[in-house]
């Protein structure tokens, strides 16, 4: 079993396109995750973008269709977040930026409760083989670590509360959050704001 130390995180960058690409073309969803295919694009899409994008998912495919969309968002750097490698391969992504540059993955009763800027964090994807092993954990602080730097007063999670087991929730678990210090903040419906202050 590999350490967690062993595992690096990058920003994603332009330079890191096909690493990503490789990602969600060889190792994200390959144990019939019910999220996939995805290329997280959606999160940084307007809803009229989303249509034409679903629009087209009988012309090419839908994973065809996401991934020519994920290739000009990359090229455009409307796609934010970070990777997490094993050596030289990617085994880990979190989708994370400043919460005004999402649409509609936020839910609408977090902004009525926002306190100061604040980095969102919409996705959370780690290949199979690599779950249960710190990388999600990794990715979280280095968003949080990074958000300080910055200047954020917070940072925040959106997970879902089920009673159902929600390993494969793409929010991420919300015992995760719990565990790297993020407190509840409001819940609605079957959504929480988790946050983290970072000013502590």
């Amino acid at each position: 079993m590999k350490s967690i130390s062993e595992i690096s995180i990058k920003p994603l960058s332009s330079e890191l396109t096909q690493d990503y690409l490789d990602f969600f073309d060889n190792r994200a969803f390959t144990d019939d995750n019910p999220n996939g295919p995805c290329y997280c694009t959606s999160p940084n899409q307007d809803e009229k973008m989303i249509k034409k994008m679903v629009s087209e998912f009988s012309i090419n495919g839908i994973k065809e269709t996401l991934r020519k969309y994920a290739v000009n968002m990359l090229k455009n750097n409307e796609i934010h977040g970070y990777l997490a490698f094993d050596n030289n391969v990617v085994i880990g992504w979190c989708n994370a930026a400043d919460m005004r540059s999402y649409s509609g993955f936020i839910p609408d009763f977090a902004y009525d409760c926002s306190c100061g800027k604040t980095i969102s964090i919409v996705c959370l994807e780690i290949a199979p083989e690599y779950r249960k092993m710190g990388i999600a954990s990794a990715l979280i602080n280095r968003v949080c670590s990074d958000a300080k730097e910055k200047g954020y007063a917070s940072v925040e999670g959106y997970p879902i509360f089920t009673d159902m087991h929600n390993d494969f929730v793409y929010q991420g678990p919300i015992k995760l959050y719990e565990k790297l210090g993020f407190e509840e903040v409001v819940r609605q419906g079957h959504q929480m704001v988790m946050r983290r202050f970072l000013n502590v």
